[in-house]
Order: structure tokens, then sequence, then C-alpha cells
């Protein structure tokens, strides 16, 4: 969001409606990775009351971020305002790794069933509304429920409000579920049990190596369910 061709027409107007809206109830924070971070977009951040300048990748699977923070912090620093880092380290937040992009094709994620990304921040937990509510949404306008990102959106701003996308699946089973931080129950009305759930979440990696995971049940869900009801209008 803080490329050229998108931060002045885009992020701007943004920060600006949120905080016509919500002014100092709330805080608004920007994530972004370090490549666009400059004194001068900083400076314009702060001017469009972000509290918090939150900088991603910082760990050793994205080259040559760790070699920049020193560089980064001292412009924060200097600024003057609140700020943070984060990355896929073992002790963070990401912690064993997503069944995402590039740790998923290199075989990089070491979670387990155990590890259930859905109840925690950045999953999809209370994200239709409530404490810690949290949603992801594309430049596209594509909303989805978690940071992660399931199959499907789950609309698009483009052609409702947000409140509007939430509202309508609020009473929905599937995404209860999501809502509730327990994704394995997101079959249930649709004759995928719990067990039948935690099968779909099983597979077996280009390695040999079983690989098993709750986003894996979801992400087969949305494929084997929720895309074929899509089609046929059953959604």
């Amino acid at each position: 969001m803080l490329l050229e061709p998108v931060r002045e027409p885009v992020l701007y107007p943004t920060l600006e409606l949120l905080y016509s809206k919500y002014g100092d109830r709330t805080r608004i924070i920007v994530q972004t990775t370090d490549d666009q971070l400059t004194p001068k977009p900083i400076a314009e951040l702060r001017a469009h009351h972000v509290s918090t300048i939150s900088v991603s990748g910082m760990d050793d699977f994205h080259a040559g971020m760790l070699e920049r923070r020193d560089k980064i912090e001292a412009m924060l620093v200097a600024d003057g305002g609140d700020y943070s880092f984060f990355g896929a380290t073992p002790d963070q937040w990401i912690g064993k790794l997503w069944p995402r992009g590039r740790a998923w094709k290199n075989g990089l994620s070491q979670a387990t069933m155990e590890d259930n990304f859905c109840n925690q921040w950045s999953g999809g937990l209370n994200f239709l509304g409530g404490v810690g509510a949290e949603v992801s949404i594309e430049p596209n306008g594509n909303v989805y429920p978690c940071c992660l990102k399931t199959k499907l959106p789950i609309g698009n701003l483009h052609e409702a409000p947000l409140e509007t996308i939430l509202a309508r699946h609020r009473g929905n089973p599937v995404y209860i579920a999501i809502n509730s931080g327990q994704p394995q129950e997101m079959g249930l009305s649709h004759g995928w049990s719990v067990d039948e759930f935690r099968r779909k979440s099983r597979v077996i990696l280009d390695s040999g190596q079983v690989y098993e995971n709750l986003c894996i049940g979801c992400d087969r869900f949305h494929d084997e369910v929720l895309s074929s009801s899509a089609s046929d209008g059953r959604k």
C-alpha cells in the first residue's frame, strides 16, 4: 500500500476516512515491508493519523531484511512515533510458518495439527466482530476472514460495504466456526464431521513426508464443498 501509485490516491484518503469516522477512539496501524519506507512516507503516515508502523519480514526467510533493520529503525526512532518489527521467527506469531506461499512450496512449515492458526491473532478468530476482530482485504476489494486467506473470499468491497459482508455471514455455521477459531467444525452443516475434517487435513508432500494442519482441511473444504456450492448458486 506504500507504493507510489497507490499511496496518494488510495491509502491516504482511506486513512482519512477511517479517522473521520472513528477519531481517537481507535488506533490506526499500518503494516508494511521495509522496501518503501523512507522519512517522507513515514512522516506522511503520521500526518494521516497512523499511530503505529509495523514492519514485517524481519526474519531469515526474507533475504536482506535483517541487514536493513538498523537503518529502518534509525528512521523510525528519528520519527518519534510508535513502531514494531515482526517476522517468521520461532518465537513470534507466525511461529512454525503457515502452509502458504514460499514456506509451503519449499517445505518449510513445521506446523502440526496442534498449531491452530485460525484460533489466534491474524487468524479467523473474532473476524465477524468483537475484541481482536480482523479481516484481510486485497487491493482488488476481495475480503477474507484471516490474514492467511481462505480459498474463497467472503465478499468484495466493490459490491458491498464491509459491515454488510460480515453481517450476511454471521448466521452461517461455516463462518461461525471460523469466527470461533474452530475450523474443524466448519463442515458440520455440510456433512463433514470433525473426524472427516481432520482426515482431510492430512497430505503427503513431494518429499514423502506426512503433513497435517487444519489449514489444509480448510482449503479442501473450500475446494470440495464451497466452490461447488458457489458454482451452482447454493452458497
